[in-house]
């Protein structure tokens, strides 16, 4: 969770400096997400990993990254 934390304060910082906003703004993260577009980091590094979660499983080679899933 630590790191799933520090990569959305990241994910922030990013933003706002791509919008050329200071924190000392006080634009809400709401407001930031809603101008950039972009998608929450946490939400696509769960997509990612139960698509590679997925990948594993179709997997029918023998390989040990089936067996272990399993």
């Amino acid at each position: 969770m630590s790191l799933i934390r520090r990569l959305r304060v990241t994910q922030r910082a990013m933003e706002r400096a791509m919008l050329g906003v200071s924190l000392r703004d006080q634009i809400r993260n709401e407001e930031i997400r809603r101008r950039t577009r972009v998608t929450d980091i946490a939400q696509r590094v769960a997509k990612l990993k139960w698509q590679w979660a997925g990948h594993i499983a179709r997997r029918i080679d023998g390989r040990w990254g089936l067996k272990v899933l399993e």
